[in-house]
Protein backbone atom coordinates (compact mmCIF):
# COMPACT_ATOMS: atom_id res chain seq x y z
CA UNK A 1 0.00 0.00 0.00
CA UNK A 2 2.86 2.42 0.73
CA UNK A 3 4.91 1.78 -2.43
CA UNK A 4 1.52 1.94 -4.24
CA UNK A 5 0.86 5.88 -2.64
CA UNK A 6 4.75 6.50 -3.12
CA UNK A 7 4.38 5.57 -7.27
CA UNK A 8 0.84 7.81 -7.40
CA UNK A 9 2.81 10.70 -5.76
CA UNK A 10 5.43 10.45 -8.05
CA UNK A 11 3.26 10.28 -10.75
CA UNK A 12 0.98 13.00 -10.27
CA UNK A 13 4.22 15.11 -9.19
CA UNK A 14 6.16 13.78 -12.54
CA UNK A 15 2.75 15.45 -14.72
CA UNK A 16 2.80 18.71 -12.76
CA UNK A 17 6.36 18.99 -13.48
CA UNK A 18 5.43 18.56 -17.49
CA UNK A 19 2.00 20.76 -17.08
CA UNK A 20 3.48 23.22 -15.50
CA UNK A 21 6.41 24.08 -17.80
CA UNK A 22 4.00 23.82 -20.54
CA UNK A 23 1.24 26.31 -19.77
CA UNK A 24 2.69 27.89 -17.05
CA UNK A 25 1.36 28.25 -13.12
CA UNK A 26 -1.45 31.06 -13.54
CA UNK A 27 -2.98 28.66 -16.08
CA UNK A 28 -3.28 25.30 -14.79
CA UNK A 29 -5.88 23.83 -13.00
CA UNK A 30 -5.86 20.89 -10.41
CA UNK A 31 -7.72 18.71 -13.31
CA UNK A 32 -5.68 19.55 -15.76
CA UNK A 33 -2.61 17.73 -13.81
CA UNK A 34 -5.00 15.34 -12.77
CA UNK A 35 -5.52 13.85 -16.49
CA UNK A 36 -2.50 13.81 -17.22
CA UNK A 37 -1.29 11.60 -14.22
CA UNK A 38 -4.27 9.48 -14.73
CA UNK A 39 -5.98 10.05 -11.91
CA UNK A 40 -9.38 11.52 -10.33
CA UNK A 41 -9.61 15.03 -9.22
CA UNK A 42 -10.66 13.74 -5.65
CA UNK A 43 -7.45 11.49 -5.64
CA UNK A 44 -5.26 14.23 -6.33
CA UNK A 45 -6.65 16.70 -3.59
CA UNK A 46 -6.22 13.90 -1.59
CA UNK A 47 -1.83 14.09 -1.94
CA UNK A 48 -2.39 17.94 -2.44
CA UNK A 49 -4.90 20.21 -0.71
CA UNK A 50 -4.21 22.89 -3.58
CA UNK A 51 -2.13 24.01 -6.75
CA UNK A 52 0.37 26.28 -4.19
CA UNK A 53 1.39 22.99 -2.60
CA UNK A 54 1.05 21.00 -5.64
CA UNK A 55 3.67 23.48 -7.45
CA UNK A 56 6.13 23.36 -4.18
CA UNK A 57 6.28 19.73 -4.27
CA UNK A 58 6.82 19.61 -8.00
CA UNK A 59 9.80 21.92 -7.48
CA UNK A 60 11.40 20.08 -4.94
CA UNK A 61 10.68 16.92 -6.81
CA UNK A 62 12.75 18.05 -10.20
CA UNK A 63 15.62 19.18 -7.85
CA UNK A 64 15.98 15.80 -5.97
CA UNK A 65 15.83 13.46 -9.24
CA UNK A 66 18.43 15.46 -11.11
CA UNK A 67 20.93 15.31 -7.55
CA UNK A 68 20.03 11.66 -7.18
CA UNK A 69 20.59 10.50 -10.75
CA UNK A 70 24.42 12.29 -10.35
CA UNK A 71 25.30 11.19 -7.18
CA UNK A 72 25.00 7.62 -8.28
CA UNK A 73 28.29 6.66 -9.42
CA UNK A 74 30.35 10.40 -7.24
CA UNK A 75 32.50 8.12 -5.37
CA UNK A 76 34.27 6.09 -8.73
CA UNK A 77 34.77 9.38 -10.48
CA UNK A 78 37.35 12.45 -10.21
CA UNK A 79 35.56 15.60 -8.37
CA UNK A 80 36.28 17.79 -11.22
CA UNK A 81 34.24 15.35 -13.41
CA UNK A 82 31.42 15.34 -10.72
CA UNK A 83 31.34 19.26 -10.86
CA UNK A 84 31.30 19.47 -14.35
CA UNK A 85 28.19 16.97 -14.58
CA UNK A 86 26.66 18.86 -11.69
CA UNK A 87 27.30 22.46 -14.24
CA UNK A 88 25.92 20.74 -16.71
CA UNK A 89 22.76 19.65 -15.24
CA UNK A 90 22.19 23.28 -13.68
CA UNK A 91 22.01 24.27 -17.84
CA UNK A 92 18.99 23.85 -19.85
CA UNK A 93 21.15 20.91 -22.00
CA UNK A 94 18.38 18.58 -22.78
CA UNK A 95 14.88 18.53 -23.15
CA UNK A 96 14.02 17.17 -19.59
CA UNK A 97 16.82 19.84 -18.26
CA UNK A 98 14.93 22.52 -20.41
CA UNK A 99 11.35 21.88 -18.70
CA UNK A 100 13.62 22.00 -15.14
CA UNK A 101 14.30 25.27 -16.14
CA UNK A 102 10.61 26.06 -17.26
CA UNK A 103 9.68 25.19 -13.49
CA UNK A 104 12.30 27.90 -12.69
CA UNK A 105 11.80 30.28 -14.31
CA UNK A 106 7.86 30.44 -13.13
CA UNK A 107 9.15 30.31 -9.55
CA UNK A 108 11.15 33.39 -10.16
CA UNK A 109 8.08 35.31 -11.31
CA UNK A 110 5.87 33.91 -8.04
CA UNK A 111 8.62 34.47 -6.17
CA UNK A 112 8.19 37.91 -6.87
CA UNK A 113 4.61 38.92 -5.98
CA UNK A 114 4.46 35.97 -3.16
CA UNK A 115 6.27 36.09 0.16
CA UNK A 116 5.93 32.38 0.87
CA UNK A 117 7.39 31.42 -2.48
CA UNK A 118 10.00 33.71 -1.96
CA UNK A 119 11.14 31.95 1.06
CA UNK A 120 10.47 28.59 -0.71
CA UNK A 121 13.05 30.03 -3.69
CA UNK A 122 15.58 30.94 -1.26
CA UNK A 123 15.42 27.87 0.80
CA UNK A 124 15.50 25.63 -2.84
CA UNK A 125 18.80 27.99 -4.01
CA UNK A 126 20.26 26.37 -0.32
CA UNK A 127 20.13 23.19 -1.21
CA UNK A 128 21.68 23.97 -4.63
CA UNK A 129 24.59 25.89 -2.57
CA UNK A 130 25.42 23.14 -0.45
CA UNK A 131 25.01 20.54 -3.84
CA UNK A 132 27.78 22.25 -5.46
CA UNK A 133 29.55 23.16 -2.52
CA UNK A 134 29.83 19.16 -1.71
CA UNK A 135 31.62 18.82 -4.84
CA UNK A 136 34.04 21.46 -4.23
CA UNK A 137 34.81 20.26 -0.67
CA UNK A 138 35.20 16.90 -2.37
CA UNK A 139 37.63 17.80 -4.51
CA UNK A 140 39.79 19.60 -1.44
CA UNK A 141 39.56 17.04 0.79
CA UNK A 142 41.11 14.38 -2.50
CA UNK A 143 43.79 16.63 -2.88
CA UNK A 144 42.62 17.11 -6.40
CA UNK A 145 41.35 20.57 -5.74
CA UNK A 146 43.71 23.65 -4.17
CA UNK A 147 41.90 24.89 -1.58
CA UNK A 148 39.81 27.97 -1.95
CA UNK A 149 36.18 29.88 -0.83
CA UNK A 150 34.20 27.04 -1.28
CA UNK A 151 31.04 29.20 0.10
CA UNK A 152 31.75 32.00 -2.69
CA UNK A 153 32.65 29.69 -5.50
CA UNK A 154 29.50 27.75 -5.31
CA UNK A 155 27.96 31.29 -4.95
CA UNK A 156 29.53 32.48 -8.23
CA UNK A 157 28.91 29.17 -10.17
CA UNK A 158 25.00 29.31 -9.60
CA UNK A 159 25.08 32.86 -10.75
CA UNK A 160 26.85 32.21 -13.70
CA UNK A 161 24.91 29.12 -14.11
CA UNK A 162 21.36 31.14 -13.89
CA UNK A 163 22.97 33.79 -16.09
CA UNK A 164 23.94 31.66 -19.20
CA UNK A 165 21.01 29.24 -18.18
CA UNK A 166 18.81 32.28 -19.41
CA UNK A 167 20.58 33.33 -22.80
CA UNK A 168 20.68 29.68 -23.38
CA UNK A 169 16.59 29.25 -22.90
CA UNK A 170 16.40 32.79 -25.21
CA UNK A 171 18.24 31.11 -27.62
CA UNK A 172 20.52 33.78 -27.62
CA UNK A 173 22.97 33.39 -30.65
CA UNK A 174 25.76 35.22 -28.92
CA UNK A 175 25.64 32.23 -26.43
CA UNK A 176 26.37 28.37 -27.23
CA UNK A 177 26.32 25.44 -24.59
CA UNK A 178 29.85 24.86 -25.28
CA UNK A 179 30.89 28.32 -25.13
CA UNK A 180 28.77 28.57 -21.42
CA UNK A 181 30.62 25.68 -19.89
CA UNK A 182 33.84 26.60 -21.14
CA UNK A 183 33.66 30.29 -19.26
CA UNK A 184 32.11 28.76 -16.47
CA UNK A 185 34.72 26.57 -15.74
CA UNK A 186 37.40 29.11 -16.86
CA UNK A 187 36.11 31.63 -13.96
CA UNK A 188 36.76 29.17 -11.59
CA UNK A 189 39.47 27.30 -12.64
CA UNK A 190 42.45 28.83 -11.45
CA UNK A 191 41.02 28.62 -8.31
CA UNK A 192 40.41 24.90 -8.31
CA UNK A 193 43.96 24.70 -9.70
CA UNK A 194 42.53 22.45 -12.69
CA UNK A 195 42.99 22.61 -16.22
CA UNK A 196 40.84 25.34 -17.89
CA UNK A 197 39.13 23.00 -20.62
CA UNK A 198 35.37 21.89 -19.40
CA UNK A 199 35.72 17.95 -18.53
CA UNK A 200 34.56 15.28 -20.18
CA UNK A 201 31.55 14.18 -18.80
Amino acid sequence: MAERTRETRERILSAACEVIAEVGFEKIRMRMVAEHAGVSTALLHYHFENREKLFTEAMTHSFAHTSTELERDAGSVPASVILARILHSLLPTDPVLRQDWRLWQELWVRALRDDATQKFAVDLYDQLHTWVGTALRRGIDSGEFSPFDVDATATLLLVMCDGFGIRLMLGDPRVTLDSAQAAIWGAVAPALGVPGAFPEI
